[in-house]
């Protein structure tokens, strides 16, 4: 005769034991949390047949059935889509949770072992897909489909196929309808999520990993070892230890109210723009200062330089369309700072007022102004701009340190606003005369501003004197031949 004694790997799901169907943490059920923890990143959550408001204040939109909790990074599959001016981004999601098994000792009469025995359970892969979007009419549309095939069909029906992308990741996704699956979900999300607080104003900060409610009375001499959440109307008592990650749910009694999202105050900073931004504020003292010093020093030699260019300038623009000789736009600087970048004037005086009625015929694909044999140009406008003469007299911005040699290209407040995380990233630095996007932008066809967005964080990912010295070389060698 053999027998067996069964263990199991589920005791990640101990968990389970303390909460039921209606447990809730900080007033709110787990399947909130989980659209809470999506909302710190400007995501909304839009599950089928879930009739809620979709928002205009968030970023994106993730599709989703009701019964998935899904958890992954969003930031590579966010930042593709934007490169490939995608609409829609279908995410097929591999569970990378070990497989629940449970595990047989297998022993003779006598009491001794023969061998092991493991059988693992099936798990439902049907919850591994879900969708993001920055389409809010797309959101609608999979939010009011009566079943989860009729939402894929009508998403699909009102985007490209070119305007669809299909992104695999590793991810951890949870059955919402299964208490021991909510509890493993809210054990994950405590050890992947340090501030609750973003969007959770209840939970306060009693020290570092553990989170409170108001109403919880927790002693200060309480030993915490890792991430806990406690809340409503718990008390953990004086000279206890407590082993994280592990949640405290709210007394039932005392569930506490629960208020909205304010989408509008988040601005979430998705990783590249991060990176970027954290990249140039943490420059050394010593290379900043070196970076201006080579700015006026440049600056300097190419005003000394070109000094009898600007006379033979100033004489053609007069003889063809009077003053004025120079011509400056309100454009930002580090930090957001207003300056008005100087250029020598090769557009007619009344280019603005001519703009507005060529705006149907922009051929940008950003925020940006362009049409090809722009009818505003000057014949000297048009002479001087082939040569890039035009932005000579920005080298006075450098010295007056509004500007650098090198740099992202200056903008407007305006065009700015497009993106506040690209802004963020890109008025970290000073905007230069040149940069990477001018001498690596390729000019196709829709493609320009994601170029510009693109080889702008990269600058400014990599800022040095020697990227500097090799995008000027580039500059030069480029506007002798007129590709500029």
């Amino acid at each position: 005769m053999v027998r067996a004694v069964e263990t199991s790997n589920s005791s990640r799901f101990e968990v389970a034991d303390t909460t039921s169907v209606g447990s809730t943490l900080w007033g709110m059920t787990p399947v909130e949390l989980h659209d809470r923890y999506w909302a710190t990143r400007g995501v909304q959550v839009v599950r089928l047949g879930e009739r809620s408001q979709t928002v205009d204040g968030a970023e994106l939109y993730l599709l989703t059935d009701p019964r998935s909790l899904a958890v992954f990074s969003p930031h590579k599959v966010a930042e593709r889509a934007y490169w490939c001016a995608a609409n829609l981004s279908v995410v097929r999601i591999r569970d990378r949770r070990e497989q629940p098994y449970v595990e047989r000792v297998i022993s003779d009469d006598d009491d001794n072992f023969v061998r092991f025995e493991r059988h693992y359970a099936r798990r439902d892969t049907r919850l591994a897909r879900v969708a993001l979007t920055r389409d809010r009419a797309v959101a609608d549309a999979w939010q009011a489909a009566k079943s989860v095939r009729e939402g894929w069909r009508e998403i699909r029906s009102m985007t490209d196929r070119h305007q669809r992308l299909v992104d695999r990741v590793e991810a951890n996704v949870y059955d919402s309808r299964s208490p021991s699956e909510q509890a493993a979900f809210v054990i994950h999300l405590i050890s992947v999520w340090p501030r609750p607080d973003t969007t959770i104003e209840r939970c306060k900060s009693f020290s570092r990993e553990v989170w409170t409610d108001p109403s919880s009375d927790v002693s200060d001499d309480v030993t915490f070892d890792g991430p806990v959440w406690i809340g409503a109307g718990r008390t953990i008592r004086s000279g206890s230890t407590v082993l994280g990650p592990a949640v405290v749910w709210d007394d039932p009694t005392l569930k506490p109210d629960v208020e909205g999202v304010r989408w509008r105050e988040l601005e979430p900073t998705p990783r590249a723009y991060a990176n970027a931004v954290r990249h140039a504020r943490g420059q050394s003292w010593l290379r900043r200062k070196t970076k201006r010093a080579f700015d006026i020093l440049f600056a300097t030699a190419a005003l000394t330089a070109t000094a009898p260019v600007y006379p033979i300038v100033m004489l053609a623009i007069w003889l063809e369309d009077g003053r004025p000789f120079f011509f400056g736009h309100t454009r930002e600087t580090l930090g957001g700072r207003e300056f008005r970048c100087l250029k020598f004037r090769s557009m007619r005086k009344n280019a603005e007022a001519i703009k507005v009625a060529l705006l149907e015929e922009n051929q940008a694909d950003g925020p940006q102004f362009f049409i090809e044999n722009d009818p505003r140009l000057t014949r000297v406008g048009k002479l001087i701009r082939r040569f890039n003469v035009d932005e000579l007299p920005q080298f006075i911005n450098v010295l007056r340190g509004h500007m650098s040699v090198v740099g992202p290209r200056p903008s407007p407040r305006r065009e700015n606003q497009f993106c506040p995380a690209w802004r963020e990233a890109r008025l970290s630095v000073r905007p230069g005369i040149t940069g990477l996007w001018q001498i690596m932008r390729t000019r196709r066809r829709g493609m320009d501003f994601q170029e510009w967005i693109r080889y702008d964080l990269e600058y400014v990912e990599r800022v040095n004197l020697r990227t500097d010295l090799s995008i000027i070389g580039q500059t030069i060698y480029q506007a002798i031949r007129g590709r500029l």
